[in-house]
């Protein structure tokens, strides 16, 4: 496999991060800086590897100033035309605007990355990187990931893809040559999964110590705020997620939304999955989590006088509950979110 170093000897794996106006500075420039580190280990106390394992270059349509999202100039280092093969294709997060992701804006980009897939490259997205690499029709019927933030967006435009937004890193085709990385510092994972697969283990936990990076090991679930869909056109089921939102914790919703819309039960359910894409029950447990988790983060409360307050009177079967949506326990979920003392403001004596 191309990028591999016992088939390549000394030549460092040559991987090129895709720089197109859309692009965000901070995840580009982040792997730039990350995949280089190999050269800093030495003076801060780790052994380098002689030579380093990876070269890193700026690619683009055009070699010179490019302006990202972020209004931030960066020069792109070497045009695609210039390179017939290359290790390594990463395309870094980009900022998508009102009116979406734009099909067939980078055509040119496009056919260069299916050339360097049939030259045996490895393409990686970070985050919303996807909605390129998407264009070249290779995630079709792949499984891949991006920002849950993008995931209605992109399944909208890409609805071959299935798409996995809870996964922090997602590694397909047949050669695991399509990566994907989910939301926003998920890059994280991807660099250090392209360091420990071509450099080794010990490589990856020296780097991450160097930076004081981590692995997001218990997904992104955790990271992720339900909202119930409402682009559908069912007023009757409307009006239902309209009150349960404010009523939520009271006991026997289900038969108060019935109540409301006039509905028999049956049809209730029928029409209530078929516009959310969730059981009432299962809309009800969301509503209650996110309302929990906004509680483990803001107050001091104890675990079982939440989940008291969000509608649940069995604590054990809210915990149960809470883990199977997040990922995490309720007291996992308070110790990663909540403000740690050192940031608390300030109270005058």
């Amino acid at each position: 496999m191309p990028g591999q170093r016992a088939e390549t000897g000394p030549e460092p794996i040559h991987v090129s991060l895709v720089a197109i106006p859309e692009a965000v500075v901070s995840t580009l420039t982040g792997i730039f800086d990350v995949l280089n580190a190999f050269a800093l280990m030495g003076p801060l106390g780790h052994a380098p590897l002689d030579p380093p394992p990876f070269r890193v270059e700026i690619v683009g349509l055009d070699e010179g100033p490019l302006q990202l999202a972020s209004h931030v100039p960066i020069s792109v280092q070497r045009s695609i035309a210039s390179l017939e093969t290359t290790d390594i294709v990463i395309v870094p997060s980009v900022l998508l605007g009102p009116e979406g992701w734009r099909k067939g804006r980078h055509a040119e980009l496009v056919d260069w990355l299916q050339a360097m897939h049939r030259h045996g490259a490895l393409l990686c997205s970070a985050c919303s990187g996807i909605f390129l690499l998407a264009e070249t029709g290779l995630f079709d019927g792949v499984d891949g990931t991006v920002h849950f933030g993008y995931a209605r967006a992109f399944e909208s435009a890409f609805p071959k893809v299935p798409i996995r937004p809870e996964q922090v890193l997602v590694v397909s085709g047949k050669r695991e040559e399509l990566i994907s990385s989910g939301a926003s510092m998920t890059w994280h994972d991807l660099v250090l999964y392209l360091i420990a697969r071509h450099a080794g283990a010990t490589a990856a936990q020296a780097v991450a110590r160097l930076f004081a990076l981590q692995w997001h090991q218990d997904g992104l679930a955790p990271y992720m705020t339900f909202e119930g869909r409402k682009d559908h056109h069912d007023l009757a089921i409307s009006a239902a997620q309209d009150w349960l939102a404010a009523h939520f914790p009271v006991a026997n919703p289900l038969e108060e939304m019935i109540r409301l819309t006039g509905l028999t039960e049956r049809t209730f359910k029928r029409r209530f999955t078929g516009a959310t894409g969730l059981s009432p029950i299962a809309y009800v447990q969301r509503l209650r989590i996110e309302e929990a988790k906004r509680r483990l983060e803001r107050t001091k409360a104890p675990v079982d006088e939440i989940s008291w307050q969000v509608g649940y009177e069995e604590p054990a079967f809210f915990r149960r509950l809470f883990k199977r949506l997040t990922g995490v326990t309720p007291g996992s979920y308070r110790r990663r979110f909540k403000i740690p003392e050192f940031a608390q403001p300030r109270r005058e004596s």
